[in-house]
């Protein structure tokens, strides 16, 4: 009987206990859910975690031996889990990617008309009771110039609902290879005029060794169109000094943030007081269905897995990070 912990985040969404009590129903593993008094014993027996939980891992590499051979990741970002030592123990590394990019897209859209059709003003004139019609800021995104970094299942959800508002998109990718969706690619590292005179700029990266720190000064000083700039990645990949003082010397006109670094962003940021600033806390790819498509995708890797010891879908590759 194969032993599957099930930790953290996972068991704190809604719709949680009932989801996981219908998966326990269905096949004969052992599972375990994330209690505080594991003992060493029943870490080393663990074969397939789901999840992910501070201090869990680093316990089970410290023990003379360990039977885990698959991490299901509760997201689609991985640049929590030590990599290199996962590829080096053999052991292999899913995520979820794909469930996020309708939630994540509409998200992305919602950060843009919040701020070019006025709404987040609005609602901010709402909470001291004035009326202040007005217009002189708003825009339309039909004709505006949308540009996507990362192609993968956001950046083109991202792209197909900017078509639907008759926007121009522009991807951004390693290579600069075509991609649905887009009506033109450029490689991350040959920026042309399209990206640096896009209206909208949106990043849907992973975290990588290659995308920290990618929108940096030398990245915003570059920009010629004052462009909304909207992040849905990972934080680490913009520096927020630069952001801020890109925003403070108009090289950006307005931002989105979903993520942010540090995360929780400090109280005392000045991106919390920036009238053209709109933060959400990291929960653009959450919705009500989360943990039902997340154990969707367990399921068919772990019948995969029990078959014949590989995963069915969204494997990790170790190098790239995603």
């Amino acid at each position: 009987m194969m032993k599957v912990l099930i930790l953290g985040g996972a068991l704190n969404h809604e719709g949680a206990d009932s989801t996981f009590a219908k998966l326990t129903s269905q096949t004969d593993d052992d599972f375990i859910f994330n209690r505080d008094d594991l003992t060493d014993e029943e870490l080393a027996e663990v074969e397939v975690i789901l999840g992910s939980a501070p201090g869990v891992l680093e316990r089970i590499f410290s023990l003379p031996s360990s039977n885990l051979k698959w991490i299901q990741a509760f997201s689609a970002g991985v640049d929590y889990y030590p990599l290199e030592q996962l590829a080096k123990r053999k052991i292999l590394l899913s995520n979820v990617s794909g469930i996020h990019a309708e939630p994540i897209a509409e998200t992305v859209f919602g950060l843009i008309l919040g701020q070019l059709r006025g709404i987040k003003a609005a609602v901010e004139n709402q909470q001291h009771s004035s009326w202040k019609p007005d217009s002189s800021h708003y825009t339309v995104l039909s004709g505006k110039k949308l540009a996507v970094f990362g192609t993968g299942h956001i950046g083109t959800r991202v792209a197909e609902l900017g078509r639907a508002f008759k926007m121009e998109t522009i991807g951004v990718n390693h290579s600069g290879h075509r991609a649905t969706g887009f009506e033109q690619t450029e490689a991350i590292n040959e920026l042309g005029p399209a990206v640096l005179n896009a209206d909208v700029i949106v990043n849907t990266l992973p975290l990588t060794r290659k995308t920290h720190s990618l929108y940096d000064s030398a990245f915003f000083a570059k920009l010629t169109a004052a462009p909304l700039f909207i992040s849905i990645g990972r934080g680490p990949s913009v520096v927020t000094e630069d952001l801020i003082k890109a925003l403070n010397d108009g090289q950006v006109g307005a931002a989105g943030l979903d993520v942010t670094d540090p995360e929780p962003l400090p109280s005392d940021s000045p991106l919390w007081h920036m009238k053209n600033v709109t933060i959400t806390p990291h929960v653009s790819g959450l919705y009500q269905e989360y943990v039902r498509d997340v154990v969707h995708i367990f399921k068919e890797n772990l019948y995969q897995y029990k078959k014949d010891g590989t995963l069915a879908r969204n494997e990790v590759d170790m190098k790239k990070g995603y």
